[in-house]
């Protein structure tokens, strides 16, 4: 019988590095020192190593995250966040729950990361209401893939906005030959198990080559206090990173460049097999994606519902990322309508990719074989 072929894969990993995972651990247990223990320290170092940048701060989730970095700019109340349709909707709860309103925009039918044309429009129109000041764009480098950084930050250059980058899925990503975390004033990493450096539970990191930003992230993760335990200088929240979470990430730092370039490998492998059968998503030039999904898109929904069911025939997994676009989910929907007067222009590429896409299996433990396996039964059901 033909084996299952996996989403992803978590447990191949574990069975590389669990002695070392075993050791890690009861060091931790051994300490006591599971809150802000010496190996949250270890892995925020091996984190700004990685990415070239000069400051990384482990926090409690890719949510928390994207919720510390814009507390540390003081966005709230009259405040605009612009921010992609087609994504997760962590990405626009954290300005809502912070007062702030989200406005959405569309995305590329290419890259399927923020359309630029839409964001200066959106801005444009955002600007002429009044009634909100644009804060933040924050810009998602979808399914491992860089966002158009330059032309996010010249944007944001020119109107004294905050550049923020929800790298989640992207970790190991690069453009124009510099990784991600160094692109926008902050990026926000999640290590959720799926992700390309994933824990076993929740937790996530900040980058920055900002001195300022790194020693407010630490400060608001930590329910805003300052140099000593009790002196609270700012509203903070509970947004640490626990070090059990923390010696799981810098055991599993040893194999991340590896998986990189298998996930490269696969990504390619698929590359070569769908060419001209399926849309799949176009990087820009000098943009090298992490692969953290390899979604393709298909002409319709029914043709997804077909491949979704030849595709479990074969045991291969598969998943809709995302089924709904953020501005039609009900928690957006009054915030979507009244963000600009008189109502907001459509959204049509996000509103036509919730129909259409369809994520493939990928993961480093994957073979060539298993994407061409895989690639050949999405191109016999469409």
């Amino acid at each position: 019988m033909t084996a299952p072929i996996a989403l992803f894969d978590v447990k191949a990993q574990q069975a590389l590095i669990r002695p070392e995972l075993d050791r890690r651990i009861a060091a931790v247990l051994d300490s006591g020192r599971f809150i802000n223990g010496p190996e949250v320290t270890e892995l925020e170092e091996k984190l700004a190593a990685f990415a070239g940048c000069a400051h990384a701060v482990g926090v409690s989730s890719g949510t928390d995250a994207l919720q510390i970095a814009m507390m540390a700019e003081g966005i709230g109340r009259g405040d605009a966040v612009f921010l992609p349709a087609f994504t997760y909707t962590a990405t626009a709860e954290v300005p809502l729950v912070l007062g702030a309103t989200p406005v959405f925009v569309d995305v590329d039918a290419e890259t399927f990361n923020i359309d630029i044309a839409d964001l200066e429009r959106r801005i444009a129109a955002v600007k002429k209401d009044g009634r909100l000041k644009p804060r933040a764009v924050v810009g998602v480098d979808l399914f491992g893939l860089p966002a158009d950084w330059p032309a996010i930050e010249a944007i944001c250059a020119r109107e004294a906005m905050f550049a923020l980058d929800d790298a989640a899925q992207a970790f190991g990503a690069a453009l124009n030959g510099r990784r991600l975390g160094r692109w926008g004033g902050a990026a926000a990493l999640s290590f959720y198990p799926t992700k390309t450096l994933g824990a076993y539970g929740d937790g996530g990191a900040l980058l920055t080559d900002d001195p300022h930003r790194a020693e407010l992230f630490r400060m608001l993760r930590t329910h805003g206090e300052g140099r000593t335990r009790y002196e609270v200088e700012r509203t903070g929240m509970n947004g640490r990173l626990d070090t059990l979470q923390a010696t799981i990430l810098c055991a599993k730092m040893g194999l991340f460049e590896g998986e990189l370039a298998q996930r490269h490998r696969i990504g390619a492998a698929y590359d070569a097999a769908l060419a001209g059968k399926v849309g799949v998503q176009v990087a820009q030039p000098g943009a090298e994606s992490a692969r953290g999904l390899y979604t393709i898109r298909l002409p319709d929904a029914a043709t997804r519902a077909r491949v979704q069911q030849a595709l479990a025939a074969q045991q291969i997994g598969c998943g809709i990322y995302y089924p709904k676009p953020l501005h039609h989910q009900p928690a957006y929907a009054a915030q979507h309508a009244g963000a600009v007067a008189g109502g907001p222009a459509p959204l049509p590429v996000s509103e036509a990719l919730c129909n259409q896409v369809l994520s493939l299996p990928m993961h480093p433990y994957m073979t060539e074989a298993d994407a061409q396996r895989v690639a050949a039964a999405v191109t016999a059901a469409v």
